[in-house]
């Protein structure tokens, strides 16, 4: 059938600028509740700026948005009636964020607008999936800062918010600036609220156990699920592993877009010009009201076995129910093992051990490393330093298997895959801190 050919639109000079206050005005007139502009030499963005620049290497600036989500859906025990929010929210940011990059290509302005959050270029799992880290960028803009629970606050709107972002490939007249002051109250009830304790008093956070309950039904909860299907013989075996409702739930997932298991820390948190009156005027029913049901709630609650979530849980939650599931932030490299460890670190299960481990990986890649865990606390340097209580020397491939639960420990001991020197315990009692 014929059609109309689109007008070739020469592209604006790249040492140009856009005028700041149009493309803010530009964001809030495709949909948006709020937006800023960064530069991306800003410091905020040091750690962010290579990975960007990878993505979109004509990237001079970046637009951020926000857009608000409905409190109410966000806060119901029922998670049926938040994941419609956060989906219908999530579908909005992505359809600001184009409508944007569609009206600056007509003006032959290169942009690019990322997903908010999925699809994701999955071939990088475990690792990092994501082209574009929307939270350091909208707090760069000056739309927030992070609060304990790392949600970024919104000065007005709270945490109650969804981000994007739009690469630009030329500058702007003026950047923001991130404001003066973290709106997170440090009122703990994301503390509270955490099904399985992620998020600890002093500011620690740990994502393993966040993302094996929250993020159950995402990317490695999912596999998991399919290698139960896989490995059973007959769905009498496969219910032994599965329930149906678990089965049904992950088809609902794969149907309508992934469900969060929780994401209490979000539904609580009182911080925010727009949502903290209730709060500030009966603190007692704001908990009985808002924090209360998601406590009280009788829900499957998913662990790591031997897990600090699962002592967490057992002891704060016992009307809750333990499921013990494997691990999945299982890395494919070197690299990502050691840059991985601070997340998968278990504080609780590290209580009593003292000790420097020296890492030395040969083969495909070849590596050394230090880690010190003490008094609860870990750190991760490349190289060798101070001196060894245990070495470790292993194939990097056989290491990696290792942690997959893919090849014996034992096995490459006696052909000296891995070779240790200091005692057993040690590495008995470094397992521990990482259980999968």
């Amino acid at each position: 059938m014929p059609t109309t050919p689109l007008p070739v639109l020469s592209e604006v000079d790249p040492q140009s600028k856009l005028d700041a206050a149009r493309l803010r005005q530009l964001a809030l007139d495709c949909g948006a509740d709020d937006a800023g502009v960064v530069e991306i030499g800003h410091p905020t963005l040091d750690d962010q700026r290579a990975d960007i620049l990878k993505f979109y290497p004509r990237t001079k600036a970046l637009l951020a948005v926000v857009c608000r989500m409905n409190r109410a859906p966000i806060r119901n025990p029922s998670r049926s009636v938040a994941n419609l929010e956060f989906h219908a929210t999530g579908e909005d940011v992505n359809a600001v964020c184009r409508a944007v990059v569609t009206a600056l290509e007509r003006e032959g302005v290169p942009a690019v607008n990322p997903p908010m959050g999925f699809p994701m270029e999955a071939d990088r799992w475990p690792e990092k999936m994501w082209v574009v880290s929307h939270k350091p960028v909208a707090v760069a803009a000056g739309l927030g800062m992070m609060g304990i629970h790392r949600n970024v606050i919104h000065p007005k709107f709270g945490n109650f918010i969804l981000l994007g972002t739009v690469l630009l490939g030329v500058g702007a007249t003026e950047y923001d600036r991130p404001i003066d002051y973290n709106p997170c109250l440090s009122c703990k009830l994301c503390v509270a609220a955490c099904p399985v304790g992620a998020i600890s008093p002093d500011g620690q956070f740990d994502l393993a156990s966040c993302y094996t309950h929250n993020y159950r039904e995402f990317m490695g909860g999912f596999g998991d699920w399919a290698e139960h299907v896989a490995d059973a013989d007959s769905g009498l075996q496969l219910r032994k592993k599965v329930t149906r409702q678990e089965t049904v739930s992950v088809w609902q997932s794969l149907a309508f877009g992934p469900n969060y298991k929780a994401a209490y820390c979000l539904s609580v948190c009182p911080a925010g010009e727009d949502v903290i009156g209730p709060f500030r005027s009966d603190r007692k029913e704001f908990l009985n009201e808002i924090v209360r049901p998601l406590q009280d709630k009788e829900e499957t609650v998913y662990v790591i076995p031997k897990s600090d979530a699962e002592d967490h849980v057992r002891k704060r939650f016992p009307h809750k129910t333990v499921k013990r599931v494997r691990g999945t932030l299982l890395p494919s490299t070197i690299a990502g093992f050691l840059s991985g460890m601070p997340h998968t670190f278990q504080r609780g299960q590290s209580a009593g051990l003292n000790a420097v481990f020296h890492f030395t990986f040969t083969g495909k890649e070849p590596h050394t490393a230090t880690v010190v865990i003490r008094e609860k606390t870990l750190q991760v340097a490349d190289g060798h330093e101070g001196t060894a209580d245990l070495r470790l020397t292993a194939d990097s491939e056989t290491w990696l298997g290792f942690l997959a639960k893919e090849r014996s420990l034992l096995w490459a001991l006696l052909r000296r895959k891995i070779r240790i020197k200091g005692s057993p315990s040690l590495l008995i009692a470094f397992g521990k801190c990482f259980p999968v």
